[in-house]
């Protein structure tokens, strides 16, 4: 009973991983929000550190859950909108990219309880447009923090990185509406894939 309760314990460490990521936010977004880029930049490195650490583990020993594939990107994506807000509060990202990330965001979830009401369950894989947008968002933010944290980084990355997030945001966010919305169209003429 003893080894069973303990088996249940480690199945759980991924998620435990998840929810210290999603803790770690607060510290990350005050950091920021106090304008220490530098100590900012270690959370970071303990968030991504644990993005990798909970994944691996799922996927090694088999311990994946319904509530670790909900919380896991739940969990990027809380760290990546909040950390937006604070550096276009701080002035170093422009309003309109974070309006444009923000409004690819709600324009997948929109969608997806569109298509959920109107044609019922789905299972949505994020895109290659999808992993390549997220991708230059997080490299974006990284790259701007890292410039203003007075660490070798140069200025040009920091001004056309922006093009290069809100490209990848436009080009994903076109593509899950064309995909999904073929999806629907053909569900509800009833012609199958």
């Amino acid at each position: 009973m003893e080894q069973e309760s303990l088996r249940i314990s480690w199945r759980q460490l991924p998620n435990a991983i998840t929810l210290l990521r999603i803790f770690l936010v607060a510290p990350i977004v005050f950091c920021l929000a106090r304008e220490w880029y530098r100590d900012a930049l270690w959370l970071f490195l303990v968030a991504g550190l644990s993005d990798g650490l909970d994944g691996f583990l799922a996927r090694t020993f088999h311990w994946a859950s319904r509530f670790g594939a909900i919380t896991d990107p739940l969990a990027d994506k809380v760290l990546l909108v909040s950390v937006f807000v604070v550096l276009t509060i701080n002035g170093l990202l422009p309003l309109w990219l974070t309006i444009l990330v923000f409004a690819r965001d709600l324009i997948i979830v929109a969608g997806a309880l569109t298509y959920h009401m109107l044609v019922g369950s789905y299972s949505i894989r994020p895109s290659v447009w999808g992993k390549l947008s997220t991708f230059a968002q997080i490299t974006y933010v990284l790259v701007v923090v890292l410039y203003y944290a007075g660490l070798p980084m140069p200025l040009l990355a920091v001004e056309q990185g922006v093009w290069i997030v809100a490209a990848t945001s436009l080009i994903s966010g076109a593509h899950y509406v064309t995909v999904w919305g073929r999806k629907y169209w053909l569900e509800r003429s009833g012609t199958t894939t």
